[in-house]
This record gives structure tokens, sequence and C-alpha cells, in this order.
């Protein structure tokens, strides 16, 4: 089912879970395993990321084949324009309708860490370039883009960050899923200038909830999150006194925190980046459903 169409049926505040493929076979079976522990927390969907420039494509293509058929998952594959082409593109989307897969999260993407890549001769230079191509030519398919709370490192201001996600949905996209973030006020503040832009589609935030420090700053250096000194030195802290084992422990608090905010303050549900983790995510899932932000199981 496309997943516009089950937000709209829903009537109540949801997550959804974002995996990342395996590179090695070998640790699929574990993966898999991770997966089926998940489905306790009763996702809408489950998204799949695709790798810098495509570069773990048919990992993906399999393990969403798999996700969505063998455990029953709605399924969201990540699809970028690095390195693409429109051949490789038709090939790819046709893959993923036979596997009776139909949504996918359109991204510019970055080319792999240490490679160089000229746009100018790209097929696919943005994500709306990528968006209106899908609607145009595999019409069945659901397109979801990606939104920074906070603007994307390469924009000039966070209103122009705001107009290129504004021209994104123009051309097509049904709903907006986040970059992570660690303060609710970027999440509902994107919304509002959304919102003043004429945009009324779906904006779920990404949240990713801190295991440990070494984690935490290699994400920051790669996506551009800001976080609040506070939070960051109450990290350290706990790392001080405890090691991992307690930064873990605060990192999961301040995340089961954020959730609630978000879902009781008007988000529509939370993306969990599951880090490929089961125990953390549990976790949050059942605290938010003990407090009320999230229904319980029937």
């Amino acid at each position: 089912m496309k997943i516009s169409n089950k937000l709209k049926s829903r009537q109540q505040p949801f997550c959804s879970l974002e995996f990342f493929p395996p590179r090695e076979r070998e640790q699929w079976p574990a993966f898999f395993d991770i997966a089926g522990r998940l489905r306790a927390a009763a996702p809408e969907f489950v998204s799949i990321t695709y790798g810098a420039g495509g570069s773990t494509q048919d990992n993906t293509l399999e393990v969403a084949r798999h996700l969505h058929s063998e455990l029953g998952f709605e399924t969201l594959v990540h699809l970028t324009c690095v390195k693409s082409s429109r051949e490789k593109i038709d090939a790819f989307l046709n893959s993923l309708a036979d596997a009776g897969i139909e949504n996918i999260l359109a991204l510019r993407g970055d080319p792999p860490r240490g490679e160089s890549y000229d746009w100018s001769g790209a097929e696919f230079r943005y994500a709306g370039d990528l968006v209106r191509y899908v609607r145009d030519k595999h019409p069945n398919f659901e397109v979801g883009v990606a939104a920074y709370p906070y603007p994307h490192p390469e924009s000039g201001s966070f209103q122009s960050d705001r107009r290129y996600t504004q021209q994104k949905i123009q051309a097509g996209a049904s709903f907006v899923i986040t970059q992570l973030m660690f303060d609710v006020r970027e999440y509902f503040d994107l919304v509002e200038r959304l919102n003043s832009l004429g945009i009324m589609v779906p904006i779920i935030p990404g949240v990713l909830p801190v295991l440990s420090l070494e984690s935490l700053r290699r994400t920051l250096s790669m996506c551009g999150a800001n976080m609040p000194g506070k939070l960051y030195f109450q990290l350290e802290e706990a790392h001080n006194q405890g090691g991992p084992e307690a930064v873990k422990e605060a990192g999961t608090r301040f995340a089961v925190e954020q959730c609630r905010k978000l879902l009781e303050w008007g988000a529509p549900g939370v993306h969990l980046y599951t880090l490929n983790r089961a125990e953390t995510c549990l976790r949050i899932v059942d605290e938010l459903r003990a407090c009320g932000a999230l229904p319980k199981p029937e």
C-alpha cells in the first residue's frame, strides 16, 4: 500500500524504522533476526538505505524484498541521484515493482567517501529531478523526500533550504522524512515554514538514539546536524562517570523524551534510525506506549 494512503487512514501517532542493509551476505541472517524482533514495534513502514553512490543497490533490493514479502513490512526504499541513469532507475524500479514494493524515498545522495563527482554531467542533479522522473515514468510508485530541520550544509540560508524542500514536494512528493535532529524546536520550525509556503503533506521527524560518543561524532560529521551543547555535556559526563553503557542509557532516555515531545506536540509519527539494533528501539517504543504517546498494540 502507498504510504500516504496508510497515513491518511490512520488516526493515531505511529513509529517507522530505518535499516541499512549489511554489505556482507553472511551478516544477513543476524540482520533479518533483528528486523523480525522489531515487528513488535508495529512500524507503519520501514525504510531501507541505498548506500553512497548506489554502492549497495543489489543488497538493498534483496533485503527490501525479504522485509516486504517474508516479514510483512510496508517497505520504503531509498533511491539516489548519484551515478544514476534513466536506464538504471528504470531497471531498479521495475525490480521493486516485481517484488510488490511501491514506495521510494528520492534523495540526491552523496558520492562514496573519497571520490569526486561531477554533478554538471549527471542525468539527475537534484532530488526534485528524480521525483519528477519517477512520477512521470513510473506513476504507480509513491515518492517521499527528505528535509533538513536545520539547513543542508550546502544551503545558504534557512529560507533557501525551505524553498528547495518546497520544490521537491511540488515536483510530486507525497510525504517528507526529516534528517535526524536533537532539538524538537527545529522540527516544528520546519513544519511551520513549509506550511506557510502552502506545503501540507505529512512531515515525519527523524530521531537517532545516541548509543555511543564515537558513533555520535561520526554521524554529526557526516550529516551536519546540530546538537544542543547541554546534551553533549550530559553525554560526556555520563561517559566520565559510567563509561559507554552510561552514554547509551543517557542517549536512550533523551530519545524517549524527544519522541514524547514530538508526538504530544503534534508530529504525526516518529521515524527511528535503528542502526540495525533492536533492543534500544523496542525500549523506546515500549516507553512511549507506557506514557500514552504511542498507542498500545491491540
